[in-house]
């Protein structure tokens, strides 16, 4: 009889779909902007504070910006699984990277919308 040994959360299947779909978002994203600078007739302050003002350019970023902080995070996280053995240390390291994540999306808002 094989003793089976049980390791991790099996986040397997769940996490490369995320990435693969975070990365299709971000890859959207970025030629939608793209699209929209290119078409700006000049490239001015003036331009680009106006691209910024339209609601769909807001939330648009706000995925992406979601869909960049899910990536790290599972990037992150999976590298931590796989190379820090120590828990109390991939805990601490887990805290810390959660914490800057948090900080980074709650920036990313008040940049946006000036909260």
């Amino acid at each position: 009889m094989v003793k089976r040994l049980v390791v991790g959360a099996h986040y397997g299947l769940r996490d490369w779909l995320a990435q693969r779909v975070t990365a299709v978002i971000m890859v959207l994203y970025t030629g939608i902007i793209l699209w929209a600078v290119a078409g700006m007739p000049q490239m001015d302050y003036g331009q680009w504070k106006l691209l910024w003002q339209a609601p769909w350019v807001r939330y648009a970023t706000v995925l992406f910006m979601a869909s960049l902080l899910l990536h790290a995070w599972i990037g992150v996280r999976n590298i931590f699984m796989d190379y820090v053995k120590n828990t109390a240390l991939r805990l601490a390291l887990y805290g810390v990277v959660l914490s800057a994540l948090l900080w980074y999306a709650a920036w990313s808002v008040r940049i946006l919308w000036g909260l």
